[in-house]
């Protein structure tokens, strides 16, 4: 039964969720004129929830999925994305990134883990951008809500891609969607990871379940106040985590300021809803 002195609930009609954003997906690749999607496959849920929905949006014969590799990626990352692209039965390539990466960073020999992850995330979204020229297929987004409310992304990486289907999902809806188009349970289960830095998992760096996370965002997002966050029993540690997270990171989700020296500035004055 729903609370209604509460936000939302988080839980999704699948099904419909399903309908919207496959039509979503049509309608934006149409927009722009492309018939073909490709998709970085990570192993991990997100990217296989967003092949899916490509696949039942474009047809098999028009998705790509790509595994991009680092050296100390984890094997089991490999194996649960090639289980997708199988399931799946997309097109697919395997690029190793170390010799890109590495290339790179032997310039920058004092690198701590946080500035390698990010050359590894920004070096995988340019092999997704140049494949796609080859393919002539747009690259997909696939970053859950969760992560882009917490910043918890490479800038200019992670979010570069110009359509994201899941990108107003909460984690916690990502995994619902995940079950009602059948991802291989294995994967839906796991621990969600950026397999950026050997045994990383994304809820030890955010301090916090996602579970937990995604209930105090709702209530934020939808006008609760701290206060009323507290009667509901969330804790005060938890609240201040998530809140530092989110007011510390909006400039992650803006386009870059420009500075405005006319009456036509795009997508500051100039307003059309597409800017052709």
């Amino acid at each position: 039964m729903r609370d209604h002195g509460g936000p939302p609930p988080l839980t999704l009609d699948a099904a419909l969720t399903e309908e919207w954003l496959t039509g979503f997906l049509r309608d934006e690749m149409t927009r722009r004129g492309f018939g073909k999607a490709v998709v970085g496959i990570s192993g991990g849920v997100d990217s296989a929830v967003t092949a899916a929905l490509a696949v039942r949006a474009l047809g098999a014969e028009n998705v790509i999925g790509v595994r991009l590799p680092y050296r100390t990626s984890s094997t089991e990352s490999l194996e649960h994305a090639q289980l997708v692209i199988d399931a799946l039965g997309i097109e697919s390539r395997t690029i190793d990134i170390s010799a890109a990466v590495d290339g790179y960073l032997a310039n920058e020999p004092d690198a701590d883990g946080g500035r390698r992850g990010n050359v590894m995330a920004r070096t995988r979204m340019i092999a997704l951008f140049d494949l796609s020229a080859r393919y002539r297929a747009l690259p997909l987004g696939t970053g859950n809500k969760t992560e882009r409310l917490f910043g918890y992304f490479t800038w200019h990486a992670d979010d570069s891609p110009p359509i994201n289907p899941i990108g107003d999902l909460y984690k916690t809806q990502v995994w619902q969607l995940a079950r009602h188009l059948e991802v291989p349970d294995v994967i839906v289960s796991k621990p969600p990871t950026a397999d950026l830095i050997v045994g990383q998992t994304d809820e030890n760096d955010l301090g916090i379940s996602y579970a937990r996370a995604d209930e105090i965002l709702n209530g934020l997002l939808h006008g609760y106040s701290h206060e009323a966050l507290l009667a509901r029993g969330f804790g005060e540690d938890e609240l201040q985590l998530v809140s530092r997270r989110l007011n510390g990171t909006h400039w992650k989700r803006r386009p870059p300021a420009t500075a405005l020296v006319s009456q036509s500035g795009i997508g500051e004055s100039y307003l059309r809803p597409v800017d052709y």
